[in-house]
């Protein structure tokens, strides 16, 4: 179960002309921004990583515009865990649990899932903040990341399991992220 004092959410590579491929795109981008706003809400870390912006173009701007104030990681590995500067900054969170959403699902997505499990952290995959070019892909990496035991939820669930109670001090203001 997902604890505000112990997660911090990882935003990856939603950029540019790809982004705007992805698979049920306006989805995606709802769910990516309701997760970066009940982090700032909870005051939960945010990790921002951006896949060679040089060629692939910066964050999308309505992402990006929520992201003020913290700076992007740029990283040529297709893991975030592939770029020290990732590492350290993940290390100095000191959380255990990582909420992880951006694209693409069957790639960077999958990479970073593996190797933050590979180094003990529990890993949740909000799966309606993820997404690829086609359906297929995404769901093949999700199948996949389940077998390999990192946990599927999706972007409500993991604002219920923050909140853990609707007498929470933010429930109002984060319930009305979803309304």
């Amino acid at each position: 179960m997902l604890d505000i004092q112990n997660c911090c959410l990882v935003v990856v590579d939603v950029q540019g002309k790809l982004a705007q491929l992805m698979y049920d795109k306006q989805v995606l981008f709802k769910n990516i921004q309701i997760l970066i706003k009940t982090a700032k809400i909870l005051n939960i870390s945010i990790l921002w990583c951006q896949q060679c912006p040089d060629a692939l173009g910066p964050t999308i701007p309505e992402i990006a515009q929520l992201l003020t104030g913290n700076e992007p990681i740029d990283k040529s590995a297709f893991s975030c865990c592939g770029n020290e500067q990732f590492n350290i900054k993940l290390n100095e969170s000191k959380r255990q649990q990582v909420m992880l959403c951006g694209i693409e699902t069957h790639v960077c997505i999958y990479q970073t899932a593996a190797d933050l499990l590979a180094k003990g952290f529990s890993v949740d995959l909000i799966a309606d903040a993820v997404s690829s070019r086609t359906p297929e892909n995404k769901q093949i990496a999700i199948n996949r990341m389940a077998a390999e035991g990192i946990n599927i939820s999706c972007t409500e669930m993991a604002l219920f399991e923050l909140l853990k109670t609707a007498e929470h001090l933010q429930f109002k203001q984060i319930a009305k992220l979803i309304k």
